[in-house]
């Protein structure tokens, strides 16, 4: 019956090995989808002479290697050729241009070559197609110059992809005539030259992006033409001149990044009219002058606002408080005066805000102590002067920093600035003589010690009393164990919590042990919650991989403010954040071999396999990540920080929250599956899954599928990389295919324990079966 099918679909099924020679001889087939498997092989030369139905042809995201067969010509009805994220590789046949019916041609992300210029004759014969309106070729190597050719496309072609090629040369002169042209990438090339004039004629165009060229000259006036343009990023050339007033005119910008030019002049005031401006505005590294101007507050979706390391003068404009969704506010290395001002405020959700080398001054105001949502604040290098606050982000001094202001006072004591005058005058008023009858002196005597009896036997009560199963441990202890919360003990901090190294029992002849103090921030909302949730998690909770919780501390410390702490097994070789990505500075080289990292992988599954499956109740961490893994000296993984836990009662499997766990918002034990497979990914690859490099949709699983598309050790950690072929100097190729084979199946299980639907995760204990197999095979 098989040469009766006209359509196989197959994608997305996890299939390996070969394709069959007897369905390339299925001659009535129509439409063959393959795509998202894990096949490998070659398209056999004479495949199409058997095959001269075929319409569509779905192969992408596969391993399939070879050359592109010159027969395909023979399925001339052929609408649809998807074959990108393989490994292809040698030149494209120009017999495509015979597939007159061609609309989608994509082979983005493959190994095809173009050495000289005859190698891109098929682009010239593309221009036969007609109806072609998507074609994808970026991720290639074609070293030589597009040919003017290009130009000559169907004007139904409505996107074309030809970024990471390499390609030198200019961006030809007659792009123009691809009238109908909506998104054009050009970025990460060797172009050269300036825009060509023809550009203003692309009307339809919406993305444009030529990042990372050597283009020069200035932006056309006639840009403004392009009024339906929604992205337009020109990062990183070498690019000149006043920005034209024109950009005003785009009226349906959604993200703009002019950064890393040599732009100068003033910023048009009527990109500050563009309501539709909000992901990204980038005006960073160039030669700007001139003020921000009070426009920017009608920015009212911004989220992104860009705008250091240029001339910028005058004042920060007010109005940016009215930016009331702005996430990232830079600013550094201008030469902006005044003080910051208190509309500011308003900025709720501010997270990153960094002001450092201007010629700001006044105080720092209070108020950024209030946004709770801040964790990154650079305010250094500046005039500012008085008194430091002590909360919010300001309790946390490795989220601020505030050198080069030689006139600041106070804060907390990890900042080691002198006190300020109004602190010295209020210790000193406590000196005072104050004259009193005898008598009265002895009432006042008697109260007082009935009021330090009293304050001592209620501190020892908070101090000693059982908190959530757990013996606590006095402030005093505390403060004796970490040498006062010094800056040199200090391990970490985190959205709830600063962590502190001490020596617990290290008074009163007792013998010491090294223990890890985290001192919760009760000033942080949801601080107080997030002890009780951690003490109540760890409660009952017994496990190798879990970390251990020795003890609390609920009590005041000595300024008479609440003061709450948990106590952990101290764990030498910190956490697995600072070996995936070590500090540029640490002189100690934090390197983990492919074992270790699946060994680690391991011990975390064991972790969660304990918490959802083997407790009194599950037990869902939501927050599984990097800085929350614990490596002891032996390299055994913990898994920390339940301050985010939730515990399932009776058949109630899901909590309504907010987290990002893929695709709806109901917590459940797939939530932390979810979370597992994105840090295999970033155990693999060492990118986080916040990291730059993920913009324009692009996520860590979309990087490591198009790795996987052949490309694989271009995703691979570079260490790691590094250490397996310093290693194939001692071993044979066949152990260095094997290592390399164990990596691209943790890619594949980090991907399948992170698909979009809950209902498609493993479960603990086939993730656990897998990593066993792994291991086994590295252990060989």
């Amino acid at each position: 019956m098989l040469h009766r099918l006209s359509f196989l679909i197959l994608g997305s099924n996890s299939l390996t090995g070969v394709i069959p020679a007897s369905i390339w001889n299925i001659s009535s087939l129509i439409m063959f989808s393959i795509g998202d498997n894990k096949l490998r092989g070659i398209i056999p030369p004479n495949a199409f002479s058997t095959l001269p139905n075929l319409k569509r042809l779905f192969m992408e995201f596969n391993q399939f290697d070879g050359h592109i067969p010159s027969s395909i010509a023979n399925s001339s009805g052929m609408s649809l050729l998807q074959l990108s994220a393989n490994i292809f590789s040698g030149i494209f046949p120009p017999e495509i241009g015979r597939l007159r019916n061609l609309s989608r041609l994509d082979f983005a992300v493959n190994l095809l070559e173009a050495k000289e210029p005859k190698d891109l004759d098929f682009i010239t014969a593309l221009t036969n197609c007609s109806q072609l309106q998507v074609l994808a070729l970026g991720f290639n190597k074609f070293e030589v110059v597009l040919p003017s050719s290009l130009c000559n496309f169907s004007t139904s072609l409505w996107f074309l992809y030809l970024g990471h090629t390499k390609m030198p040369g200019s961006i030809p002169k007659d792009i123009g005539n691809i009238i109908n042209l909506q998104s054009l990438y050009l970025n990460n090339n060797l172009l050269t030259g300036t825009l060509p004039s023809s550009l203003n004629q692309l009307k339809n165009l919406r993305t444009f992006i030529v990042d990372e060229n050597q283009i020069h000259g200035p932006i056309p006036w006639t840009i403004g033409n392009l009024t339906e343009l929604n992205y337009f990023s020109l990062r990183k050339n070498a690019f000149s001149g006043r920005l034209p007033i024109t950009l005003g005119n785009l009226t349906q910008l959604n993200a703009l990044d002019l950064s890393g030019n040599n732009f100068t002049g003033s910023i048009p005031s009527g990109l500050f009219n563009i309501p539709t401006l909000s992901r990204i505005f980038y005006l960073s590294h160039n030669n700007l002058e001139g003020s921000i101007q009070q426009e920017i507050g009608n920015l009212k979706n911004l989220v992104e606002f860009h705008a250091e390391s240029n001339k910028f003068s005058g004042e920060i404009p007010p109005t940016l408080g009215e930016c009331q969704l702005l996430q990232s506010l830079y600013l550094q290395n201008n030469i902006l005066t005044g003080i910051i001002p208190s509309l500011l405020n308003q900025l709720k959700g501010l997270e990153n805000l960094d002001l450092s080398r201007n010629n700001l001054s006044g105080q720092i105001p209070m108020f950024l102590g209030n946004i709770s949502m801040l964790y990154h604040l650079n305010l250094s290098f500046n005039s500012f002067v008085g008194e430091v606050p002590n909360f919010g982000v300001f309790a946390n001094a490795t989220a601020i920093s505030i050198q080069g202001n030689a006139q600041l006072c106070g804060g907390i004591r990890d900042l080691h600035l002198p006190p300020c005058s109004s602190q010295v005058r209020k210790k000193r008023s406590l000196v005072i003589p104050i004259v009193v009858p005898l008598s009265a002196a002895i009432v006042i005597l008697s109260l007082l010690c009935v009021y330090l009896c009293w304050r001592k036997s209620t501190t020892e009560i908070y101090s000693t009393t059982s908190m959530q199963g757990h013996p606590l441990i006095s402030y005093p202890q505390l403060v004796r164990a970490t040498d006062g919360f010094l800056a040199k003990n200090l391990l970490g901090s985190g959205a709830f919590g600063t962590v502190f190294k001490g020596n617990i029992g290290a008074q009163a002849g007792q013998s010491t042990s090294l223990a890890a103090v985290k001192v919760l921030k009760l000033q942080t909302p949801g601080g107080l919650e997030s002890f009780i949730t951690e003490c109540e998690a760890l409660r009952n909770l017994r496990h190798r991989n879990l970390v251990k919780i020795i003890t609390a501390c609920s009590s005041i410390d000595n300024k008479g403010n609440e003061f709450k702490a948990i106590v952990y097994s101290f764990m030498p070789n910190g956490c697995l954040e600072g070996w995936l990505h070590p500090d540029t500075n640490d002189q100690l080289a934090k390197h983990l071999h492919i074992l270790q990292r699946v060994t680690i992988l391991l011990d975390v599954a064991d972790a969660l396999d304990y918490l959802h499956c083997h407790g009194h109740a599950p037990v869902l961490h939501c927050d599984l990540k990097p800085s929350n893994v614990l490596l002891d000296a032996e390299m055994v993984a913990h898994v920390g920080d339940f301050g985010l836990a939730k515990i399932l009662v009776e058949t109630n499997s899901y909590f309504q929250q907010s987290t990002k766990y893929g695709v709806g918002n109901m917590v459940s034990t797939y939530g932390d599956i979810y979370s597992y497979g994105i840090l295999v990914l970033e155990m693999v690859t060492a990118k986080r899954p916040t990291d730059s490099e993920f913009i324009g949709g692009l996520s860590i699983r979309q990087y490591v599928k198009l790795g996987l598309g052949g490309r694989v050790m271009d995703v691979i950690d570079t260490q790691l990389s590094l250490n397996l072929k310093n290693e194939l100097q001692t071993t044979d190729d066949y152990s260095y295919k094997l290592k390399i084979d164990c990596l691209i199946s943790l890619l594949r299980f980090g991907l399948s324990c992170s698909q979009e639907m809950p209902s498609s995760r493993m479960a603990t204990g086939h993730i656990i079966k897998e990593l066993h197999a792994i291991k086994e095979i590295l252990h060989s």
